[in-house]
């Protein structure tokens, strides 16, 4: 198995290097381009959507080519078709929150008809129906987002997916390790594109397919042989995009301000503001990001208290992080 997850992982790669460029074309033809505003976009001119296409692409052509499905694979890819093209019509501007909304609960529909559910025993099963519309939602805006700066939302993704993979083989999902470390590939392929200076973006196709994907294959993970607390362990790695969710939403509520409207409430552009450079930036967000992960996995094989010691050592180090955060003045 381990060939057939290094030309999933390297075919997927190369197909996004051939067509992001493509995608670049396209997106320039068509006028399809995030435009600088002085507020939040900051380029020096405008960048080409379409990324996302590409990532998309680039993983649904290995999974096509040479793997077999079950119905969870496909829920995921039919869910994941769904976003992407609702992200597609928002990249040209014509779509209304709302819409972008009820398309996303159609998507979560299709998931939970493919059995992808948060299955938490404690609870009964209508409120872990509720629980994985939150969460496949929420993930579908965190990774929307987040991805607010080159490389940021596609790394924090790629590291993600790495451990997904680490997780579906410790779990033997051999088709889901085949799709995390497929996606890991074209995550890759993509970024040769996407760090600074970004030469394309992701844009809402590309985020909320990111979101909705990692967010599904995350649920299918299990995190609780040997730690029954350890079912919290997507809330870790996804901790980066979840905190700059919760934490621009808090401060666009306490303003009186809709909290699905942007601002310059993301920790990146509050550190950035405070003169962090970009690479800087997006450096030590993946770090971060790796550290809860590792902590993730750490946490599968802890007892009980040292798990509560665990997540109560996080959110105290967010806490702080935010505080810290709040006393940069952003004007």
């Amino acid at each position: 198995m381990l060939l057939s997850y290094l030309f999933a992982s390297l075919l997927a790669f190369l197909i996004a290097l051939y067509g992001v460029p493509i995608a670049m074309s396209a997106a320039l033809r068509f006028g399809v381009v995030d435009k600088p505003d002085g507020r939040l976009k900051n380029q020096n001119e405008a960048v080409p959507y379409f990324g996302g296409l590409a990532v998309y692409i680039a993983v649904l052509i290995p999974l096509c080519l040479f793997y077999d499905f079950d119905i969870r694979i496909l829920a995921i890819l039919l869910a994941g078709t769904l976003v992407l093209l609702l992200g597609l019509i928002d990249d040209f501007g014509v779509l209304r929150p709302h819409a972008k909304f009820v398309g996303q609960l159609i998507a979560v529909i299709v998931l939970i008809k493919g059995d992808i559910v948060i299955k938490i025993h404690a609870f009964p099963y209508q409120v872990n129906l509720v629980l994985t519309v939150l969460w496949i939602v929420g993930m579908c805006n965190a990774m929307n987002i987040i991805d607010i700066m080159d490389g940021l939302a596609a790394g924090i993704a790629l590291i993600a997916s790495i451990f997904l993979f680490v997780v579906a083989i410790f779990n033997h999902h051999n088709l889901i390790a085949i799709y995390t470390i497929t996606l890991t590939g074209s995550l890759a392929g993509f970024l040769r594109y996407n760090f600074r200076p970004a030469r394309i973006y992701l844009g809402d196709a590309g985020s909320l397919f990111l979101g909705l994907t990692l967010g599904a294959l995350a649920i299918i993970g299990d995190y609780t042989a040997n730690n029954r607390l350890a079912f919290l362990d997507p809330l870790l790695i996804f901790g980066v995009a979840i905190f700059d969710t919760v934490y621009v939403m808090i401060l666009r509520i306490s303003k009186g301000k809709s909290p699905f409207l942007g601002s310059r409430d993301h920790f990146a552009v509050r550190l950035k503001t405070a003169g962090w450079p970009v690479a800087k930036i997006v450096s030590v967000s993946y770090v971060v990001a790796a550290i809860l992960c590792a902590t993730a996995m750490l946490n599968m094989f802890l007892t009980l208290q040292l798990s509560l010691i665990l997540y109560g050592a996080v959110l105290l180090f967010f806490l702080i992080a935010a505080w810290r955060l709040t006393r940069i003045n952003i004007g």
